[in-house]
This record gives C-alpha cells, sequence and structure tokens, in this order.
C-alpha cells in the first residue's frame, strides 16, 4: 500500500519538481489522493482504482492510475476546466503466473512517453515521443 502522503518525488510536474499529495479516501479497491494545499476551486486528484472480473484462466485485472487537474482557462480567465490524464493496465492475471509480461508493457508506455529514441534520459517536459502524441494529438 502507498504512503499516506506522496512526497519525496513520487509525482513531478513538467519541470521535475515534485509535487506533493495526502490521501483523502480509501476504500477496498480504490484510493484517492488531494495535491497539498490544493484549493477547492482548483482540485488536483490522484485516483488509483482497481476491478476484477472473471474467473479462473479468465480472470482479468483492471487497475486505473488517473490524475485530474482543474484549473482556470487561459482563453476567459473566469472558466474552470479540466486536464485529465490515466494509464489503464487491463491485464489476464488468470493466464499469468508472474507480473513480467504486465511489467514490459508499464516499462513499454513509460518509456515511449518519456524518451526519445534512443535517449535513456527520463524527460518530465513533455518532449518525449509518446507525450508529443498526447499532446499535440499526432500519429
Amino acid at each position: 500500500m502507498l504512503t499516506n502522503t506522496l512526497n519525496t518525488n513520487e509525482v513531478k510536474d513538467a519541470a521535475a519538481a515534485a509535487i506533493s499529495f495526502s490521501r483523502i479516501s480509501i476504500s477496498d479497491r480504490s484510493t484517492e489522493f488531494a495535491k497539498v494545499g490544493e484549493t477547492p476551486a482548483q482540485s488536483y486528484r490522484l485516483k488509483i482504482a482497481h476491478q476484477q472480473s472473471g474467473a479462473g484462466i479468465k480472470l482479468r485485472r483492471r487497475s486505473v492510475v488517473r490524475f485530474d487537474k482543474t484549473v482556470i482557462s487561459s482563453v476567459d480567465s473566469v472558466t474552470p476546466v479540466t486536464v485529465s490524464g490515466y494509464f489503464v493496465m487491463d491485464a489476464p492475471i488468470g493466464a499469468l503466473t508472474s507480473g513480467t509480461e504486465m511489467a514490459n508493457v508499464v516499462a513499454n508506455v513509460l518509456s515511449f512517453c518519456a524518451t526519445t529514441g534512443a535517449a535513456t534520459a527520463v524527460l518530465f517536459d513533455g518532449t518525449g515521443n509518446g507525450a508529443v502524441c498526447l499532446l499535440s494529438g499526432g500519429l
């Protein structure tokens, strides 16, 4: 289980600055964190949730890590808008005996979004190949 406060570089922004989050709720298969010091009108949340379905070899788990950040529109300086980003792992856990393949897929997504080409430096500024696709709508 994650600690109740995420404040030791677990979450960073585009400038690679750490953002602290504190747990505000937990239930059987989900938890929610709020950015430390957020204002109610501009919430900044991290949600983690899991669902399982099926049985035996057909057992699947769907896990979601999601960030929702509410900001004021830069167009009219009045309207609150929410930007959401999330990663979903949908895995056939009843048919896999270890987490190796799931770890490989997580590594694929992270490396594609946070690096360029053969580079090994992790880019937090949104310039990784996959991040550019997400930000620009590119293919």
